[in-house]
């Protein structure tokens, strides 16, 4: 789900391992996964409990069952619902295990369409779904073998991936989008890049809409429908993933942290603090800690 905000700055592949797995549990791993985007593929496989999920300009409530397939630089979030907890597993895969930089017909008329987004995805398949037990089989299958991690099972996981776009493709779950398509998404994305680089700054959402060459009206209703929180609350949980970064990697006090991070009040943010986080910085620098790497990055948000 890297960085925050904005497009991820940690890399779920590398030439040699093209895919990252992850066990998530919301919101008690992370309170959230606000609005972001990378350049990798993503399967998320809901095994129990519900979330709402924000996935381009579309907002569904998931389902236990549910596989939710997000594709490059789709704007995507995940929020707790009521007092629901969503445990499912998350795979985030480049493109080259789908043979993207291939130059046979497969590569050049089906993958990189969908890389490019001239081509959408469906990121939906529920269990109406006309294919759903050959795609939950292919999904089982792709995890099992990410989980087992071995030079030999990525073969066996590059098949099943392949399997399971081919499914996608036939049963119309994947489509040309219309070159006069412009996605809420697309039109705040300049904004959160803004402010993802200078969250350390005053920011107001007259800044922001002049980003965007919006009226601050119109840019709040836009903000609100493409993240699903407003653009102050959404730079407030930036402000506060940042410190909690600070907090896990570095020695520096909850005050230093605040204010490196933009916080220029420090009652205010240890409000907002324990509003996002439902701790104390303090409870969050030591229960993260003994927790170790993995949930100390899943509660950044980096996943």
């Amino acid at each position: 789900m890297g960085d925050f905000c904005s497009e991820e700055n940690r890399r779920h592949s590398t030439l040699l391992v093209p895919f990252s797995y992850y066990k998530c549990l919301i919101p008690d791993y992370f309170a959230a996964v606000p609005i972001h985007w990378h350049g990798e593929f993503e399967i998320n496989h809901i095994i129990s409990g519900c979330a709402e999920f924000i996935c381009g300009d579309g907002r569904f409530v998931s389902a236990e069952g549910d596989i939710i397939i997000i594709p490059p630089n789709m704007f995507h979030a995940i929020y707790p619902h009521e007092n629901s907890k969503q445990i499912y597993d998350t795979l985030v895969f480049s493109p080259e295990m789908l043979g993207a930089s291939e130059n046979d017909r497969s590569a050049v008329s089906c993958v990189r369409p969908m890389v490019s987004g001239e081509f959408g995805i469906n990121p939906r398949i529920t269990r109406e779904h006309i294919y759903y037990d050959e795609i939950k089989t292919a999904v089982e299958n792709i995890f099992s073998c990410a989980k087992g991690n071995t030079p030999q099972l990525d073969m066996l996981m590059k098949s099943e991936m392949l399997r399971l776009f081919w499914l996608l493709e036939v049963s119309g779950d994947i489509f040309r989008v219309s070159e006069n398509t412009v996605s809420m998404g697309e039109i705040i994305r300049p904004a959160i890049e803004y402010m993802n680089e200078n969250f350390y700054e005053d920011i107001s959402v007259g800044q922001l809409a002049e980003v965007v060459h919006l009226s601050k009206s119109y840019f709040m209703r836009c903000f609100k429908k493409a993240a699903g929180i407003g653009a102050i609350e959404y730079l407030a949980q930036l402000r506060v993933k940042k410190v909690c970064a600070l907090l896990y990697e570095t020695d520096k006090t909850a005050a230093e942290a605040a204010s490196e991070c933009g916080f220029r009040n420090l009652s205010n943010f240890n409000r907002r603090f324990k509003e996002i986080m439902d701790c104390t910085p303090r409870e969050y620098r030591k229960t993260t800690r003994e927790r170790g790497d993995f949930q100390a990055k899943t509660q950044h948000g980096i996943i």
